[in-house]
């Protein structure tokens, strides 16, 4: 497949190093000459230095035969015009979109634009999909990090595994055995700063991040399990009022159950722009920094603090201030994957990385054909990827321990019609069943072929 990427900031970069690292070709284009150079010498990709939006450009960055355009520049307005010229003079089958306005989103949304007005075939939102991901942290404050899928049925959980664990020194066999009902999986282990996939005779130890596969109704008691327990979450404040924190808030009041939040925001206009949207959120106007700002915001008997300026530097230390003050936990959104390994030490519960959910939202539509959902771990360490087995992939029809799986490979769950399936390597995988599996990502190409997607998608 040949891809061109427009901007090669962090969300261009990382899917720039995971589409050129499946064998495709990828051209990166950006007007900033230093993020190209910083492109082509580390990944395997071509470079064209200009504007994306400008039809010479495309030309040379190879649009006359690209499959797909993936417009991720700073400015919406870019990203549409090249969306639009990729259209109209170059034909590109597929053009995906970042856009980070309000106002575009909601018209665009709205079918304000027409397709043949505005030709985006995906629009990606960086702060509804960072949004989104916040709620999903506050749905499992056990977790460090938590991901839906087969359509809710089924959930991803992040569990970092302290020495009061009590299940540590148990091998997974072991635990397979005890707990033969549970449906839950353990699919990735991160130990000392190495992801893997884990043998049946692996052990778990203090310190480990685990990465578990689990129905949804089973959720607690694999907490349990862990040593980690659900708290609800009623009292919940949040730091930073702009599109990230109104979003979050705006969800909160439009649920069933009353969760009381309160949100601060240093800006005045954005402030009162949050306070005129929101019905039932108290918005203060202060410095999340300011500890009497928090101590009015009630984060002594707050539930959660969600940290979401656009500093990470503010939002990691407010974090640390708030359970200072009593919080019970701390959820942080930090841009910088370099100081996330901080964080543990800094006693932050959780954290949300914008980078890994934009790409995540990105590759659910590359990976097209019959690939349903995908979610990147980490630093595009690895991904789970769920996917609809066809008559011609090697998978069907097969017992999953006669199915040549590359090693860092694991099949998380199968649903088969309506029911859910805890894989064992005696589990046949047949036609029309639906896979999560949690791979590495030199195995994605692998995957790929064993699913039949690769040449699947548009």
């Amino acid at each position: 497949m040949k891809v061109i990427i427009c901007g090669a900031g962090q969300v261009g970069w990382q899917i720039a190093r995971q589409l050129s690292g499946e064998k495709n070709d990828v051209t990166v284009v950006d007007n900033n000459p230093d993020l190209v150079r910083r492109a082509t010498d580390t990944l395997d990709v071509q470079g064209v230095e200009g504007f994306a939006s400008y039809p010479d450009i495309l030309d040379k960055a190879g649009a006359r035969d690209a499959d797909m355009i993936i417009a991720a520049t700073h400015s919406d307005e870019v990203n549409m015009v090249t969306c639009q010229v990729a259209h109209s003079v170059f034909n590109v089958p597929r053009k995906i979109a970042r856009l980070r306005a309000q106002s575009y989103l909601t018209a665009i949304y709205s079918d304000l634009y027409r397709r043949d007005h505005m030709p985006i075939d995906v629009v990606i939102s960086p702060e509804k999909e960072v949004a989104e991901a916040a709620l999903r942290r506050l749905a499992a404050p056990a977790a460090f990090d938590t991901q839906a899928f087969f359509g809710g049925s089924a959930q991803l959980l992040g569990i970092s595994l302290s020495e009061h664990c009590p299940v540590l020194n148990t091998s997974l066999r072991e635990l397979t055995d005890l707990f033969s009902t549970l449906r839950a999986i353990v699919v990735g282990v991160r130990r000392e700063g190495v992801l893997f996939s884990p043998d049946a005779d692996d052990q778990l130890f203090a310190g480990d991040d685990i990465y578990i596969f689990t129905h949804s109704k089973d959720v607690t008691r694999t907490l349990e399990i862990f040593g980690k327990t659900n708290r609800k979450q009623e009292r919940v404040v949040i730091l930073g009022g702009g599109n990230v924190g109104l979003g979050v808030a705006k969800a909160l009041e439009q649920r069933t159950e009353r969760v009381r939040a309160k949100v601060i925001e240093k800006n005045r206009k954005i402030a009162e722009k949050a306070a005129d949207s929101l019905e039932r959120t108290i918005v203060l106007h202060g410095d999340a920094l300011d500890a009497e700002v928090l101590s009015e915001a009630g984060i002594s008997r707050a539930d959660a603090v969600l940290c979401v300026t656009d500093d990470d530097k503010v939002n990691m230390l407010s974090a640390v201030r708030a359970k200072q003050a009593g919080c019970t936990m701390a959820i942080c959104l930090v841009n910088d994957p370099s100081l996330v390994p901080v964080l543990t030490a800094l006693d932050i519960d959780a954290h949300i990385n914008p980078r890994a959910t934009t790409v995540s939202s990105i590759l659910r539509h590359i990976r097209h054909g019959r690939v349903r959902n995908v979610y990147s771990i980490g630093d595009g360490e690895a991904e789970v990827i769920e996917a609809q087995v066809l008559s011609t992939s090697p998978l069907s029809g097969h017992r999953i321990r006669d199915i040549a799986f590359p090693e860092g490979v694991l099949v998380g769950a199968v649903m088969h019609g309506d029911k859910f399936i805890k894989p064992t390597s005696e589990t046949r995988i047949e036609e029309g069943d639906v896979l999560t599996l949690f791979c590495l990502a030199k195995d994605v190409p692998e995957v790929e072929r064993l699913l039949q997607v690769s040449i699947d998608y548009f």
